[in-house]
């Protein structure tokens, strides 16, 4: 009898499940009914010619819009372009982009690329290229106007400054191929202390961090500086095998969570970290991404690291391409989020807002409820998730700077000064010392030509700037280095006389308690 019942209540569910799957189905039947009813209207009355391949890429691209700010559809021909231009086979101007407040925005500015050279700053928000508007392009589209073959010439106008009274600027630059190392700076600080700059993470960034960590130990190097500022992201499985190097065996690096069950993944450490004992900084910043992200949030939930710098930009979703038959179109879609040890969402909230208002949050705390969670770390401290990771130790802003800064660079206005000054000093070892220890003499001997020269050739009146003055020296002293001692002494310069890299340098003795490294074996 009570078999008879349990099947006649199975059967009584499945009938329920069915009707529910067929209400379900009829009433998704009836939206398409609806969709397509729109689209034959259109077509055949709209007041100008309309063909349906531009109706189903606009119908396309509001469907993704409605899901998050970062999925995208592109054409074959397009996503063989993206490919290209992801394995390096393109040259381009050295850009990471976003849409922050419905603008394209410089994200990060890869170092020795065309555009660096050309004064183009992270922050700056993208108007032109050679003429033609970008108004209602994407990233990926961008990207793709951004790159070329080897040479090719690039007039960008930009917008610097506050939205309401923005400076404009030109950068007029050639595309090349832009190294894709994803350490670009190893070196000793100290006798002690040792510091990597980490601009990407690549598919080798695992493997050149590890190469790094064991030059500055043999040069005795016993604690570190991770630099993680402008650093758009990349693999995140590159994030674990650097955590990795920090980490016991076993360590909890970040979960992903989506819908799916493939998606419910956690990545953990597969061995002890050789530098699992060294005391370490990490150095965030509001162009800090995705992969930055998701490394910084790890060492910090396990006290592995003291975070030093300003709110990380807020983005980290885990993305899979799509082939979209007939054509082989792509579609890039978001299937996960990765959470943090301790359970921080590390991406900002896009449910419920509008795009502009997402894209306001960049590098920010967000609403006031995405912040209200607090979560806590091994050592229970308290930290929050929602819109990025805050610091440990927060830093100001750095100052704003002129859109003539842009023009005398563009100008070559820096050159002729820095490149004189150069010749004036000692060439040896002593020499090189004594000028980057300087920074009175850089003010002196650089600033009053340089604004002399810019007056006189852009009319403007390039006035006293407290702030800005001390940065301007910093640059040109840095060209005058470069000019008389090489590339290495520019590097050396502009990171001694960094404030950033100062305060993390600093954090090692003012925050000791936290830096001391893994206690497990």
């Amino acid at each position: 009898m009570r078999a008879v019942a349990r099947a006649g209540a199975a059967s009584i569910a499945l009938a329920g499940a069915l009707a529910s799957g067929a209400a379900a189905q009829g009433s998704s039947y009836e939206e398409l009914q609806v969709f397509s009813g729109v689209l034959n209207t259109v077509r055949l009355n709209y007041a100008d010619s309309v063909g349906y391949p531009a109706l189903v890429r606009a119908a396309i691209t509001g469907v993704l819009s409605a899901l998050d700010p970062h999925s995208y559809y592109v054409s074959r021909e397009e996503a063989g372009r993206l490919g290209a231009l992801d394995r390096g086979e393109l040259a381009t101007a050295g850009l990471a982009l976003e849409m922050v407040e419905g603008a394209p925005t410089i994200l990060a500015v890869r170092r020795g690329s065309p555009s660096e050279k050309a004064g183009i700053q992270p922050g700056d928000r993208l108007l032109r290229v050679n003429d033609t508007s970008v108004a209602g392009l994407g990233v990926e589209a961008l990207r793709l106007k951004l790159a070329g073959a080897k040479g090719t010439r690039l007039v960008l106008r930009l917008a610097r400054g506050p939205r309401l009274e923005p400076d404009s600027i030109s950068a007029s630059f050639k595309l090349d191929y832009v190294r894709e190392s994803s350490v670009t700076i190893a070196r000793m600080m100290d006798p002690k202390t040792g510091y990597i700059r980490l601009e990407s993470f690549g598919p080798a960034a695992g493997n050149e961090v590890r190469k790094a960590l064991e030059r500055l130990e043999g040069l005795g190097a016993g604690r570190l500086i991770l630099d993680l500022r402008g650093n758009p992201g990349g693999l995140v499985t590159q994030a674990v095998e650097i955590a990795q190097e920090f980490l016991p065996s076993k360590t909890v690096v970040f979960r992903t969570t989506g819908r799916k069950r493939d998606m419910q993944k956690e990545y953990v450490t597969g061995g002890n970290g050789r530098y699992r004992h060294w005391p370490l900084v990490v150095l965030l910043d509001g162009g800090s991404a995705s992969a930055s992200e998701a490394l910084a949030g790890a060492l910090q939930d396990h006290d592995r690291a003291l975070v030093v710098g300003r709110r990380s930009f807020g983005k980290a979703l885990i993305q899979v391409p799509f082939d979209v038959p007939p054509r082989g179109d792509l579609l890039m879609l978001t299937v996960g989020h990765v959470v943090t040890p301790s359970g921080r969402v590390i991406q900002r909230r896009y449910q419920g807002i509008t795009v502009q208002q997402y894209r306001s949050f960049a590098g920010a705390t967000g609403a006031p409820d995405d912040t209200a969670a607090v979560f806590r770390t091994g050592a229970g401290r308290s930290v929050r998730g929602g819109g990025g990771i805050a610091p440990d130790v927060p830093l100001p802003e750095p100052p704003p700077r002129p859109a003539w800064v842009v023009v005398a660079s563009d100008s070559a206005l820096d050159v002729a000064v820095a490149d004189s000054v150069a010749q004036t000093l000692a060439p040896g070892p002593a020499g090189r010392a004594a000028w980057i220890g300087d920074p009175a003499r850089w003010q002196a001997s650089l600033l009053p030509p340089y604004l002399e020269r810019v007056r006189q050739r852009l009319g403007v009146t390039a006035g006293r700037h407290p702030v800005l003055e001390p940065w301007l020296a910093r640059q040109l002293a840095a060209r005058v280095a470069e000019v008389r001692w090489g590339a290495d002494a520019a590097e050396e310069l502009l990171l001694r006389s960094s404030a950033d890299v100062s305060a993390a340098a600093q954090a090692f003795a003012t925050h000791g308690h936290l830096l001391r490294g893994s206690s497990q074996p």
